[in-house]
């Protein structure tokens, strides 16, 4: 091929030129094989039977589908990082450590990470290591404080109590991340957003000091004595408006204190301090102008709240008194009103929890410089930990890119029938066949919009677990056998690839034609379905007219004189002539083909005659088999394939011969012996019948051939 120095393989299947990887240098070289001849130029992340952390490590940008540019760089990295990159071809379950190539830094780099790693699982002696080493992160770093992760948890002060407590104090205010080794921890931008927030707190607070005689009256305690005026601001407010209502007019009195009735309906119930109705009452009883009482005869629901505000806003800003008048509670929010308007500017955030007094310290203190000392620490790490995480990609990729490869590249795994594909996902069990085309689908109805256009039957089926509510929905491709009876809502049972057995029940069919011997048989059938259609219809009708006559004939029977019922009704001789005429019509026009076609057909020689019971089969079976055949040809993966999510880049032909061999019909085991004993067998035919009636047609035939049968006909019906 033009524009490329490798020297390129390819083999023929499904109706297309598939390359053939069968070296690391094959494998290397991704990159110069045009993309148009790619098998597929893109796939999704989900639905496919590979491990899916290597699907996830391909899936470089994200976006839950791989693509070629992906591809072309997982190969070429890859391949440089082992000594033998053959060795991606058939796939390694472990890695050697032998095996990889630390001529270079980056390689030299994974092979101290790999070793690291091994140590830190107890492993020291191991010569190779899994994926599953490798995923196992919170094992391997559970011994480390520093990991290269770009997050320090508190144990990483390593004994200074200080710098702990404030890596703390971050977490509780603005959150925590996980540490690779499963503490949590803090990062530079948790740390940064910490210190802007307990930085604008500060200012904030300063701003309020600078102004202390009237923002902060009480100094420290101002703070809770505007909290406790805040809880009941609202139902003072309402207190002093209901007196000075009653003071405007006396007859309101009453009608702004609870009604007796109220207190009836309470009587019966379990009173407590804060029971929900008491706290829908006033403070206090309502009166004309009557100050509200601090102590005595408050509302209990509202007692403590009242105590509360007592001692932490009018005793410290007004004095010690056990009421409070309307002048009284207008000064005192006139005291507050400065504290209310500096909190409106809070800044926001959780850093305020701490107190003031530890904001201060933390804001001008070192901490800060401490804690970014022990992320840098951490971050000169990072190498180190990328390479740990390169050690588990090319694992990954060691076990499992060639078989990724074969199966998006080229389809070797399926058209080679080497095992089942990736994006196969198992085999289904139903009418006496195993479908190993079956793929995984989430919507059944949105699939086969576009799955239809394969020429494939495909049977949708849903399948369930016992025990578990877990449902899943395969797309199976039928291609051996017929379609008689495969229907919706029949069961079967389907094993995905790990084993597991479901329940499976077909929801939807696309039909199309299944193999030519199908289409062969499918005009006899439906001929035998039509001859049996109507002669259900038909005796269904004649039962139906019988039963409508006979309860006509009873009913007028029983309404008749009894003398009459005893006469017999005349028969009517010409109606009987005219049956039987029709009856002679009908044999003389069956007797006439039949002896037509036998007549032709004895006029044959011996060896013409099998030609001419081809010739005659083939006509009617020829138009149902010439359009199978057409239809069976486009036949094609893609188009399935492409209702998946894949991007196909070719048809992906499923041809007689290779269709015959995903779908497996029920065949007894070589070496097997049957018994053809059926003590429920049907009992033989009566031959000795068949022969009569042959006889009894041969000779109307005869007659009809010299024409006494007409003849006798007419004279009956003259007679008549």
């Amino acid at each position: 091929m033009a524009g490329t120095s490798h020297q390129w393989s390819f083999f023929s299947a499904g109706g297309f030129d598939q390359v053939r990887l069968e070296s690391g240098a094959d494998i290397a070289s991704l990159g110069e094989l045009d993309p148009k001849l790619w098998v597929a130029l893109a796939c999704p992340t989900k639905g496919l039977e590979l491990d899916p952390k290597t699907l996830a490590l391909l899936d470089t940008d994200g976006d839950g589908r791989v693509r070629v540019p992906e591809v072309v760089a997982a190969a070429k990295w890859a391949t440089s990082m082992l000594k033998t990159p053959d060795s991606l071809i058939k796939g390694l379950p472990t890695l050697p450590l032998s095996a990889i190539n630390d001529a270079s830094p980056e390689g030299a780099q994974v092979l101290a990470s790999a070793k690291e790693i091994l140590k830190n699982l107890g492993k020291a002696d191991a010569k190779e290591i899994s994926c599953a080493d490798t995923a196992d992160t919170v094992k391997i770093f559970s011994q480390t404080l520093f990991n290269g992760d770009g997050v320090v948890p508190a144990e990483s002060a390593e004994g200074d109590a200080a710098t702990t407590q404030v890596i703390k104090d971050v977490m509780a205010t603005v959150g925590v991340t996980k540490d690779a080794s499963g503490k949590d921890g803090i990062t530079k931008a948790q740390l940064d957003a910490f210190f802007t927030e307990a930085k604008a707190l500060l200012e904030w607070w300063q701003k309020g000091e600078a102004d202390a005689k009237a923002v902060l009256p009480l100094k420290d305690d101002t703070r809770a004595a505007y909290d406790a005026l805040a809880v009941v601001r609202g139902r003072i407010d309402d207190y002093f408006a209901r007196c000075a209502l009653a003071a405007y007019d006396a007859k309101a009195q009453g009608a702004l204190n609870p009604p007796e009735a109220q207190y009836v309906a309470l009587a019966t119930a379990e009173l407590g301090a804060t029971h929900a109705t008491l706290k829908t009452f006033p403070l206090a009883r309502a009166e004309a102008l009557r100050p509200l009482p601090l102590e005595a005869g408050v509302n209990p629901a509202w007692a403590a709240e009242l105590k509360t505000f007592r001692e932490k806003t009018v005793t410290p800003l007004l004095g010690q008194m056990d009421a409070l008048t309307h002048a009284d509670w207008l000064k005192l929010t006139a005291l507050l009103a400065p504290h209310q308007a500096w909190l409106a500017t809070r800044p926001p955030g959780k850093a305020e929890a701490l107190g003031i007094a530890r904001v201060r310290a933390l804001v001008n203190g070192d901490a800060r410089a401490k804690v970014e000392a022990l992320l840098a620490k951490d971050q000169a790490l990072e190498p180190q930990a990328k390479a740990i995480a390169q050690v588990d990609r090319l694992a990954h990729y060691a076990k499992d890119l060639g078989r990724f490869l074969d199966n998006f590249v080229s389809f070797r795994t399926f058209y080679g029938r080497q095992g089942p594909a990736t994006f196969q996902a198992g085999t289904l069990y139903l009418d006496g066949r195993s479908c190993d085309l079956c793929l995984w689908v989430d919507d059944p109805g949105k699939h086969a919009a576009l799955a239809g256009q394969s020429m494939a039957y495909l049977a949708y089926c849903e399948l369930t677990r016992k025990g578990s509510a877990e449902k899943r929905t395969v797309a199976a491709a039928f291609t051996g056998g017929d379609s008689d009876f495969l229907m919706v809502g029949r069961n079967g049972v389907f094993y995905d690839r790990a084993g597991q057995d479901w329940d499976a029940t077909i929801t939807k069919v696309v039909e199309q034609p299944i193999s030519l011997r199908q289409a062969f048989w499918s005009p006899y059938k439906r001929l035998g379905k039509f001859v049996s259609d109507s002669i259900e219809k038909f005796a269904g009708d004649r039962d139906k007219e019988a039963s409508v006559q006979l309860n006509a004939g009873v009913a007028s029977t029983a309404k008749a004189d009894p003398a009459a019922k005893e006469q017999k009704p005349p028969v009517d001789i010409a109606k009987f002539v005219g049956i039987f005429a029709a009856i002679g019509l009908a044999v003389g026009a069956v007797g006439s083909a039949a002896a037509a076609i036998v007549s032709g057909f004895l006029q044959l020689a011996v060896w013409q005659m099998p030609i001419a019971i081809a010739g005659a089969m083939l006509l009617i079976s020829g138009p149902s088999m010439l359009l199978a055949a057409m239809k069976l040809r486009q036949r094609n993966l893609a188009a399935l394939l492409d209702a998946s999510g894949w991007a196909i880049n070719t048809r992906a032909r499923i041809n007689l011969p290779f269709g015959a061999s995903l779908t497996h019909l029920a065949q007894l085991p070589k070496g097997s012996s049957r018994s053809l004993e059926d003590p429920f067998a049907e009992k033989g035919r009566p031959w000795g019948l068949y022969l009569f009636l042959a006889a009894v047609v041969g000779a109307v035939s005869w007659l009809l051939a010299h024409g006494y049968l007409d003849r006798w006909i007419e004279q009956m019906l003259k007679g008549s």
